[in-house]
């Protein structure tokens, strides 16, 4: 994991305000929210989380959204196989929607 991605996962699960170079992390009462680039790519409450590609289905956001599933649940995560992007989780390998809810 990136030191970016340990930084941020660290400010997700203080609840704290914070931002470093392209990420940052912004809590509102009992929801954090995770921008890259601005663009909103997690929404995380108490019991669930709720991942976007933000528009971008880059390396750097599967990798921003990896870090934060696999602090939630190592067994969660976000891949890709011939262009089309998957997210794995307890359930099973399901094609990737943006604003797909993982709940821990």
């Amino acid at each position: 994991m990136r030191k970016i991605e340990s930084e941020m996962n660290s400010a997700i699960r203080n609840r704290t305000n914070w931002s470093k170079a392209n990420t940052s992390v912004s809590v509102d009462d009992r929801t954090v929210t995770v921008r890259l680039h601005g663009n909103l790519i997690a929404r995380l409450g108490d019991t669930f989380v709720q991942i976007f590609d933000g528009g971008w289905q880059s390396v750097t956001t599967k990798s921003r959204l990896n870090a934060i599933l696999n602090d939630i649940n190592p067994a969660c995560g976000v891949y890709q196989k011939d262009w089309t992007w998957y997210l794995n989780d307890n359930l099973g390998t399901v094609p990737f929607t943006s604003g797909v809810e993982v709940n821990y």
